[in-house]
């Protein structure tokens, strides 16, 4: 609780610099994990996607041994069977065959409903044939690659080129480690997912582009001076919006944990559940990604430039810490005031005016 009232109150300065170099190495592992598990153990795509055919029997009693042994004869005893049960207790076995069973569907369906002792038209069938499935995945990677560019052309005209590329590297950062959160506990990735994961961008982006035009502002406050290298100016930059950035992701939580809690939970709706799955990791990382990968990516870049260099230098001539030169200057109007509050001027002789001395009057 001390440390929340110190944040809300600007009290709270944080060394997001000397935290970079351990941020940098934990966003290396799980970028390395997600690529690791994406080599090995792919995706689980939806049938939206890869194409196929899924069936949903209403049934209390029918096993997952029982619906494999009636796919034998069709050759689909390797489909995905799995039990699920909603919030009312109503059980249903849910199949899931590759591309080759559409073209059986009817077939397939006469089969498990008589395992199942119930119905045809009892069982919920959906299929989709390989022709669309690629289609749909072309214009997913299409529309992310138009994303890429329009983002990098917006922030290289509203800010600078250098600030793009660190946005970007921030935003694949977090898709990479979404979609490798996906892989590594094989969630099943429908487009409820890809629309999940395109929101998360989003708010990677906002909280980056926040961060970037502080640190925009900044530098033709403080650097133009030469008080400060761009690290130490990211630093001060990175203090003043933190808590704007924990108000976002408390009230961005909020409803993600209603979508868990009431979705899945209470509701039994596994199609919220991939979303506020996807939304909640990709939530985490692009906060994660706006202090971490993002902003130490435009310090290294701005750092190269002469005028950095030549306020480094200046600061090690005079045995000082580049990103500790000016610092106090994060906060200038609070400080400011807390001085003229402590302090009390007193006027010198130069300004002190003399009372105005009376007339004597005469005496008659």
């Amino acid at each position: 609780m001390r440390l929340l009232r110190r944040l809300y109150r600007g009290e709270f300065e944080f060394d997001f610099a000397k935290a970079w170099r351990i941020g940098l190495l934990i966003s290396a592992g799980m970028v390395l994990i997600s690529v690791l598990s994406l080599l090995t153990r792919n995706l689980e795509l939806g049938i939206d996607f890869e194409g196929g055919a899924s069936w949903e029997i209403p049934s209390q009693e029918l096993s997952v041994e029982a619906t494999r042994d009636a796919l034998r004869p069709v050759d689909q005893s390797n489909a995905r069977i799995q039990v699920v049960t909603n919030a009312d207790g109503d059980r249903a076995v849910s199949v899931r065959a590759d591309v080759d069973a559409v073209d059986r569907t009817d077939e397939i369906t006469d089969l498990l409903a008589e395992a199942a002792g119930i119905s045809p038209n009892d069982i919920a069938v959906n299929s989709v044939g390989p022709t669309w499935g690629s289609e749909i995945t072309e214009k997913a990677i299409r529309a992310l690659v138009f994303f890429f560019i329009a983002i990098a052309a917006y922030i290289t005209i509203r800010l600078e080129w250098k600030m793009a590329v660190g946005a970007l590297v921030a935003v694949v950062h977090d898709i990479v480690i979404s979609v490798g959160f996906y892989s590594v506990f094989q969630f099943e990735v429908t487009p409820a997912t890809v629309i999940a994961f395109l929101t998360i961008l989003g708010y990677s982006l906002y909280d980056t582009i926040v961060v970037f035009d502080r640190a925009r502002e900044n530098s033709t406050r403080l650097g133009t001076a030469g008080r400060l290298t761009y690290t130490g100016l990211m630093n001060v930059s990175l203090n003043q919006v933190l808590m704007r950035s924990v108000n976002t992701i408390i009230v961005s939580l909020i409803p993600i944990v209603s979508l868990l809690v009431v979705g899945d939970i209470l509701l039994g709706a596994t199609t919220l559940e991939e979303f506020a799955i996807a939304l909640l990791v990709g939530l985490a990382s692009g906060a994660y990604s706006s202090f971490f990968v993002a902003a130490p990516v435009v310090a290294w870049i701005k750092e190269r430039e002469p005028r950095s260099q030549a306020v480094r230098r200046r600061a090690e001539r005079a045995g000082a810490t580049p990103e500790k030169v000016g610092a106090d200057t994060g906060r200038p109007a609070k400080r400011a005031a807390a001085a003229s509050t402590t302090t009390t001027s007193r006027p010198t002789a130069a300004t002190t005016v003399p009372p105005r001395p009376r007339k004597r009057k005469r005496r008659r």
